[in-house]
């Protein structure tokens, strides 16, 4: 693999700071375990309402694509007050703009919300455990969970693992993940080697570490008899996936890499062409777009309509804006 690197604007010190006040704060929760496809389903919004017999995706289904296109926003909220990214605020106000944002995208494909909410955050120190990174607790794990299930949409558990590892990172959140609509999105450029510091060095991760993700997560829906699960793995950088060959198919998980150059249209339609084009078929095209990123300088200069998006080549087939 080719070592280019796309140059990217300064590395979120907003992300960073409020994720060490998450950490002051105190985010984390007894080590979680693993459960079944119906883990506290009337403080997760179910009701009482007896299983369905089939597990569907949320607008039916079992398999995501060829049939959806993916359209989420990301972000978190915190208990302290703190928020980062669009999906904050009136979680229900935020289903109603995904919908509107959605008509724009389902020209060829049906549509499929995704809250893409980050409950693992990196952040510049290191914490009582030296990981750099935080953890949300369960009640606002369940409370994301609860919004997306009103809209119909999928909740992705976006992991930013700083000096840890995304597998201990999701085996925390096991008993989410064993539900018929959550998923994961992973950020190699917050996954730290020892000696690293958050906002001081880019992460990485290879084909190889995000394959043992994938499995781990196809035994999740073979154990459980789920529909087929959404994993996504952001990149803005070349080089932040080493070796992608070794991520392998798994027929129970939709791979998706998702384009996440910061700038305006020109920076971003060559940096998508460089990471969309030819990539295996097991792999789909994902695009993000940044509302503060791409618009000011130092690169930034508009915010690409979904025209332009739908007419990138190959077509994303999931769009989140951040």
């Amino acid at each position: 693999m080719s070592g280019r690197t796309i140059k990217r604007s300064a590395l979120p010190a907003l992300l960073l700071g409020v994720a060490a006040a998450l950490l002051l704060g105190g985010c984390a929760e007894p080590e979680a375990t693993a459960t079944g496809p119906n883990i506290d389903t009337e403080e997760a919004g179910q009701g009482a309402q007896a299983e369905p017999a089939r597990l569907e995706l949320p607008r039916g289904g079992t398999e995501v694509f060829p049939e959806y296109r993916l359209v989420g926003y990301s972000g978190i909220k915190a208990d302290s007050g703190f928020a980062l990214g669009r999906l904050t605020g009136d979680l229900n106000a935020r289903c109603r703009e995904l919908k509107k944002i959605g008509k724009n995208y389902d020209k060829d494909r049906k549509i499929l919300p995704v809250f893409e909410f980050i409950p693992v955050l990196v952040h510049g120190t290191p914490g009582a455990d030296g990981k750099y990174r935080s953890r949300a607790p369960f009640s606002e794990v369940k409370e994301y969970l609860r919004a997306a299930r009103r809209c119909k949409a999928l909740l992705l558990l976006n992991i930013q693992p700083g000096r840890s590892e995304f597998m201990p990172e999701l085996k925390y959140y096991e008993k989410f993940l064993a539900e018929p609509d959550v998923g994961v999105a992973l950020d190699p450029e917050w996954a730290m080697d020892p000696g690293e510091v958050p906002g001081k060095a880019l992460g990485r991760t290879t084909g190889a570490e995000l394959n043992t993700a994938a499995k781990y997560l196809a035994g999740l829906v073979r154990e459980n008899e789920l529909p087929q699960k959404v994993m996504v793995f952001h990149q803005f950088n070349l080089g932040a996936v080493e070796q992608l060959n070794g991520l392998k198919p798994h027929k129970e998980i939709a791979i998706v890499r998702s384009v996440d150059g910061l700038g305006g249209p020109h920076i971003k339609r060559e940096e998508y062409d460089l990471l969309a084009t030819d990539l295996p078929d097991h792999i789909h095209p994902g695009f993000k777009l940044f509302y503060t990123e791409d618009v000011h300088s130092p690169w930034g200069s508009r915010l690409m309509t979904p025209a332009e998006v739908m007419g990138l080549k190959p077509r994303p087939e999931y769009v989140l804006y951040e």
